[in-house]
Parts: structure tokens; C-alpha cells; sequence
């Protein structure tokens, strides 16, 4: 990969807040949504992918308060999640395990049972990933991606792949080498990394 800081267009000596600006500008203007139907779609989802790892490279999945007053260890789990969605969404499972494995248990909330269930959905493991996604939905049942999910998971283990041809494993329902929660997963994840 090269210089992270040289991706993000910063100095050596950025702040978080200074990378963490810098990532929005980039993303918000690689966003895939920007180039549907365009020829340079393809060009801008390996910016895009090489911007986040650029971020993911610099942030360590941790926040970095620029202010002393953290302690020092101190995580932000939201952002925590928002790196997991996008390693999900690159399939580098091991490394969003790895993250979700360094929540302490007062922090898992339903996203990270969601985003564990997923996981599991993706390495074929369909009764663990139902069992979390099952808790994501007790802990927040007015989800609409939790719920969408466990129906979809649900409908899967009964044998019945529903209207979207939705496999977890990848064995059927396949749009252009994604599945339908690839895509959901990767719209979910640029959503919260575009928020302000």
C-alpha cells in the first residue's frame, strides 16, 4: 500500500480530526453513488477501497481524541463498527472479527451482534450468525437491516432463498459477484462513514 497520509492528502503530523476530515472529502467524492452508470465506476471503487484502508491504516480502528482529557485506551466503538462494515464489505472477515473480538462486552450492543452474525452468514456458519442476528433484533427490534436480515437468515436455514435469492455462502443470488448483502452491507457502511 502506499504512504497512507500521502492517499489522504495530509501531512505526516495530521491530527484524527485532520484525517478524519480528510477521509469524508475523499470518500464523500468517490462514493459510488457518484458514478453509477459511468465509466470510471470501476476506477473510483479502488479509490474508494484504497482510501479506507489508508484510514483504517492511520485510525487503527481506534479514536484518537486530539484533547487529553481521553484515557488513554479509550475506543469509539461506532467507529469501530464503521471500519468492520467496510472490511466486511472487502471480505477481509478475519481482520472485522479481529475488531469486533476488542469490543468489550458492556459495548456490545445490537451492531455488534448484527455485524457478528454477518460474519458468520459469510463464513458459512448459518446458526451462529442466525443466533446473533436473533439477538441484534431482541436488543433492537425497530432495525429494519436487522430485521430484513433475519428474515433473510431464517428463510435460508429452512431452505428457502426468498425473492432475492439471498445465500449467505455466495451459492446463489449473485449480482455481478456480489450478493444481496453485499451490496446492503456496502451501502450501510458508506452511509455511516458519510455521515457528519
Amino acid at each position: 500500500m502506499k504512504d497512507p497520509y500521502e492517499i489522504l492528502c495530509i501531512s505526516n503530523n495530521a491530527s484524527f480530526e485532520e484525517i478524519k476530515k480528510a477521509y469524508r472529502k475523499l470518500a464523500k467524492k468517490y462514493h459510488p453513488d457518484n458514478y453509477q452508470d459511468n465509466p470510471l465506476a470501476d476506477l473510483a471503487a479502488e479509490k474508494m477501497r484504497e482510501i479506507n484502508e489508508a484510514y483504517y491504516a492511520l485510525t487503527g480502528g481506534k479514536s484518537k481524541n486530539s484533547s487529553s482529557n481521553s484515557a488513554g485506551g479509550y475506543r469509539n466503538v461506532k467507529s469501530d463498527f464503521i471500519n468492520v462494515r467496510t472490511l466486511i464489505a472487502n471480505n477481509r472477515l478475519n481482520e472485522a472479527d479481529g475488531l469486533l473480538s476488542e469490543v468489550s462486552e458492556a459495548s456490545r450492543n445490537a451492531e455488534w451482534y448484527f455485524l457478528k452474525g454477518v460474519i458468520f452468514c459469510k463464513r458459512g456458519w448459518i446458526d451462529e450468525g442466525y443466533n446473533c442476528i436473533s439477538k441484534a433484533c431482541q436488543i433492537d427490534p425497530s432495525n429494519r437491516e436487522y430485521a430484513e436480515m433475519y428474515n433473510r437468515i431464517s428463510s435460508q436455514r429452512n431452505g428457502n432463498f426468498g425473492p432475492y435469492g439471498y445465500d449467505p455462502m455466495g451459492n446463489s443470488g449473485n449480482i455481478g459477484g456480489c450478493n444481496c448483502a453485499d451490496i446492503c452491507l456496502t451501502l450501510a457502511c458508506f452511509d455511516c462513514c458519510c455521515r457528519t
